[in-house]
């Protein structure tokens, strides 16, 4: 077999990968050649396969096949092989795992080793992954090696966490620092009193770091020129716990976090790792406000790192930080810009919102700007996030009305698919407040529309606008810019196609139909919008066909000597308007589930074509039904129009009924057929039914 790809090349090769599926298809492929090595009982590459192994697992990848090859490293007799084995063993195994015992053998022979560092694996992997059995048997060989001589050695006694450790602060002068600063972090973290027991070595912390930060070169301990880079960056997370809430200690603290800001080498990544925790400690302690700027200023330098894992981090810091160091961060606000054009998506996702956060009243205009260039070439799953977010943005700091509108605008013609649905009665609310800015809207919009149809929600915004003020299209009275000449028909021309449009979802048909509806009002071509909407009249869609009924009905009563009622916003005939039709029963329309429609029929006085339909609702169970819905369409040469009902609860036990009035035009006097549908919630379900209703009495007609 060819020899295995190194663990860098993998991870080269999968940081190439642009989705999520993709890298799922390099990891598979790779754990397959690696199931093939580990079944070949291939020696040679076995330590190679399970570092890639342990770096899949690190990604959230199944790697539970490997358990086994992690004991054959482990009893190697390869110093190399063995800390890959103990690193999978702590990563791979737990405590209920049956190969425990064969790993407490392992652990024991090399607690007796004669080289320190294989003696320091085991102690390491037993700290971490120990049991109570394992830590019981093992006990002994542990005691031997605390009373060695060797610090190394008892370093990783005191971080195997096997004794209970007793003056953790005395060890901070006996050279096991890592260790002990490991264990009083973790204490004060768990316990309060701890952490005030603890806040006296806050002194003595800083000496260290100090001695750290200003020793020369110590080959022991130098990691690419920086001395002890691990031992700084336990002892910044420490400080910062220790400092956090205390002004004393934090006082104590400002110098030497000041030091290591401005004296660390950025040039490596270890220099970044050191200076990432300074920041994250100044930010969290009570520290100077010259120093949090020199903490905001290092994050500002992150983002013009080369690794994008440290740009991630810095956009990450600064959003967290942007409330309480406003004016800080806003010094970095073209490098964070700069930000949105980056390829990686999680860096682009934090810079936009970052971006949002530092708009504000003095730079709305350019941050507008950069946002809406960049609304317009992101990705689909940015648009909808950044269109709203403009969209407050403008709303909480637009300079006037117009930009406000030009700025919405160009939102809807750019990304006006993705835009969200409660932002279309928003935007609505904005153009009715603006008064003097009606004949301006209304034209750029309706230019809009001769553009583009396709965005739905800049189709319903044009369509309400233009039946607002749609007169104002005619008049050319627009001061903002050069008016257009339009026609009624050009006008109508735009809202018909939106109705016929294959584009268009029903809530746009019906912005588009009850615009031209109100038109009717202001232009003269009432016979072509009759022509119009009177098509609608038979549609499928039942509320596209309510509104146009309704629309045609309203036409007819002002036509004649009705007269007409208000009530709850729908026009009704008074009582004067009816009379009983006492010839014609009373009939059952529907009765299935408890549930009871009955029709009662009467005639009215100014029309005989028309009969007024009373729909009466009962529930014979013992459950109320509750959001009670009737709805009802005809044939085309009927027109329908349903006005309130008088609850939308129907009694259970027949304690009451529902009310609801039914109009319904027959210029023809045929038989009505009529198809209803009946929806509601009964004893916690949603339930719906449709039925037909076919032998109406004929004397409704006559």
């Amino acid at each position: 077999m060819p020899a295995p790809i190194r663990l860098r090349e993998l991870i080269r090769t999968i940081r190439t990968a642009r989705t999520q599926a993709e890298e799922r298809e390099m990891i598979q492929k790779e754990c397959a050649a690696i199931r093939s090595s580990f079944r070949e009982e291939d020696n040679t590459y076995r330590c190679r396969n399970v570092a890639k192994l342990l770096y899949m697992h690190m990604l959230g990848y199944p790697a539970h096949f490997g358990q086994l090859e992690c004991l054959k490293l482990i009893a190697s007799q390869k110093f190399t092989d063995k800390r890959i084995g103990y690193l999978g063993a702590m990563l791979l195994l737990d405590e209920r795992q049956d190969v425990h015992l064969l790993m407490t053998n392992c652990i024991k022979n090399d607690l007796n080793h004669s080289t320190q560092y294989v003696q320091g694996l085991a102690l390491c992997t037993l700290g971490c992954m120990g049991s109570a059995e394992m830590c019981r048997d093992l006990a002994g060989e542990v005691e031997k090696l605390l009373k060695t001589s060797n610090s190394y050695l008892r370093k990783k006694v005191l971080f195997s966490d096997l004794l209970v450790i007793h003056g953790a602060a005395c060890c901070l002068c006996l050279g096991v620092l890592h260790t002990s600063v490991v264990l009083i972090t973790e204490m004060c973290e768990r316990s309060p009193d701890m952490l005030t027991h603890f806040r006296k070595l806050v002194p003595q912390l800083v000496r260290i770091l100090k001695n750290l930060i200003m020793s020369g070169y110590s080959p022991e301990h130098d990691v690419s020129g920086i001395s002890d880079p691990f031992l700084q960056v336990r002892i910044l997370r420490l400080l910062r716990i220790l400092g956090k809430g205390d002004d004393d200690s934090s006082e104590a603290m400002n110098d030497i976090l000041a030091q290591v800001a401005t004296n660390t080498e950025t040039s490596k990544n270890v220099g970044n790792a050191i200076l990432y925790e300074t920041v994250l400690t100044i930010m969290d302690i009570k520290s100077e406000s010259g120093l949090r700027v020199l903490a905001i200023n290092i994050l500002g330098r992150f983002l013009l790192n080369n690794d994008k894992n440290i740009r991630y981090v810095a956009l990450t810091s600064l959003l967290k930080t942007v409330q309480t160091d406003h004016n800080a961060v806003q010094r970095h606000r073209s490098t964070i810009v700069d930000c949105l054009k980056d390829l990686d998506v999680s860096i682009k996702r934090r810079a936009m919102e970052l971006s949002f956060a530092l708009v504000n009243g003095n730079n709305i205009r350019g941050m507008m700007k950069e946002l809406l260039y960049f609304l317009d070439s992101c990705d689909p799953e940015f648009k909808a996030d950044c269109a709203s977010g403009v969209f407050l943005a403008a709303e909480k700091f637009a300079p006037s009305k117009r930009w406000h509108i030009d700025t919405i605008m160009r939102v809807l013609t750019t990304a006006g698919s993705y835009v969200r649905d409660d932002c279309v009665p928003n935007l609505i609310q904005l153009i009715t407040n603006s008064s003097e800015m009606h004949a301006y809207t209304v034209q750029r919009l309706y230019k809009a529309l001769l553009d583009d149809i396709s965005q739905q929600p800049l189709v319903q915004v044009s369509s309400w606008c233009m039946g607002e003020y749609g007169d104002l299209l005619l008049s050319g009275q627009c001061e903002e810019e050069e008016p257009i000449q339009v026609s009624e028909d050009e006008v109508l021309d735009v809202l018909e196609g939106v109705l016929i449009s294959n584009l268009s979802s029903p809530v746009t048909r019906g912005y588009a139909l009850t615009a031209i509806m109100k038109l009717s009002t202001r232009f003269s071509s009432v016979n072509r919008i009759k022509r119009v909407v009177s098509i609608y009249g038979s549609s499928i869609d039942v509320e596209l066909q309510q509104r146009a009924v309704e629309y045609n009905l309203n036409i007819l009563y002002s036509n004649g000597p009705t007269e007409i009622v208000q009530t709850n916003g729908e026009a009704e005939p008074s009582v004067l308007d009816v009379k009983h039709v006492p010839s014609i029963p009373p009939m059952t329309a529907y009765n299935k589930n408890g549930l009871k429609i009955d029709f009662t029929f009467e005639r009215s006085n100014s029309n005989p074509n028309v009969a007024v339909i009373t729909i009466h609702a009962s529930n014979s169970t013992e459950a109320d039904m509750t959001d009670f819905v009737f709805q009802a369409a005809v044939p085309k040469t009927f027109q329908l129009q349903l006005l309130s009902p008088s609850s939308n609860v129907v009694p259970a036990l027949n304690k009451g009924t529902i009310t609801q009035v039914v109009k319904v035009l027959n210029p023809q006097k045929q038989q009505l057929r009529m198809r209803i549908k009946l929806t509601y919630n009964h004893r916690g379900s949603s339930v719906q039914d449709l039925a037909e209703v076919n032998n109406f009495p004929t004397q409704s007609w006559q």
